[in-house]
């Protein structure tokens, strides 16, 4: 049976919707917020997960983020016990309330009192058209997250004092070899010799990097090894992706274009069998 828990009913305005989730009830948050990166700022420490909306009511993956929100707290040593259920109805809740049409959404488990889940909804943006059909320019940027299979608050608020230049979509991790681990805020793939490479072990397992580690075996071959920036005049393509994102293609690494800085067939190929295996399995929240 879906809970509903009684609150004020939420008017859309250009502040997002933000809630708490206590044992007891669904209840607004101290603070407002116009997006969910000024809603980070309030947010206490934790650890959270971050998705996207699907048909306005629909996720992919949705137990997955839960494990990973646990595994999260598990690393931490943060004593979370999720309720899994009364998440997902305060979330549909709080969607059915926000009137988006798509969301993009954040669930936060503070480490000092992690059965208060602290909830934030924006509007959901697509990555620019421009990207979607031309691709990405991407930089290289030293260093790795110190527990990187952990979505830890703390990294948020290291990235944010991580700037780009401007037309510079993503950042690149990278380490003291010159590997190549993962996207400030996404999993990195790179496409040489006909085989498709990534990091394994020391980045984040993204919800889509599982997806794409699963279809991309129908196009090439793939090795769990990273690239280092060395290899990037070698590399036939390069793509990342996040939950929110999917599959975006990367034509230029540090002013370096990859594929003559146009998106890559095989990217394309594995993009078409991503987004198809999204839809099939996409669930009510």
């Amino acid at each position: 049976m879906v809970k509903y828990f009684p609150m004020t009913t939420i008017t859309p305005t250009s502040t997002i919707i933000t809630a708490i989730l206590t044992p007891q009830k669904l209840q607004p948050t101290p603070y407002t917020a116009g997006s969910l990166a000024e809603a980070a700022r309030h947010e206490p420490p934790g650890v959270y997960t971050v998705a996207r909306t699907y048909h306005r009511t629909m996720a992919l993956c949705l137990d997955a983020h839960w494990d990973r929100l646990e595994e999260s707290a598990r690393l931490l040593e943060i004593p979370l016990r999720l309720d899994r259920q009364s998440a997902r109805d305060a979330l549909r809740q709080l969607i059915l309330e926000s009137g988006y049409p798509e969301s993009r959404f954040r669930i936060t488990a503070p480490a000092d009192a992690p059965d208060h889940l602290y909830f934030a909804i924006e509007p959901f943006k697509d990555v620019p058209a421009e990207v979607r059909a031309n691709g990405a320019r991407v930089q290289s940027v030293n260093g790795q997250r110190s527990t990187p299979k952990a979505k830890n608050t703390a990294w948020m608020e290291t990235r944010a004092h991580l700037s780009l230049p401007e037309g510079v979509y993503e950042g690149l991790l990278i380490r003291p070899d010159g590997a190549i681990l993962e996207g400030m805020s996404s999993n990195f793939y790179a496409i040489r010799d006909g085989a498709l490479y990534t990091a394994q072990g020391a980045v984040l397992p993204g919800i889509s990097r599982r997806i794409v580690l699963e279809v991309a075996p129908e196009v090439l071959p793939v090795h769990l090894e990273p690239v280092r920036l060395a290899d990037v005049p070698r590399l036939q393509e390069a793509f990342l992706t996040s939950a929110g994102r999917g599959v975006v293609p990367i034509v230029e690494i540090d002013g370096q274009r990859v594929n003559g800085g146009r998106p890559g067939p095989f990217t394309r190929a594995i993009e078409r069998r991503y987004n198809a295996w999204t839809e099939a399995h996409l669930e009510e929240i």
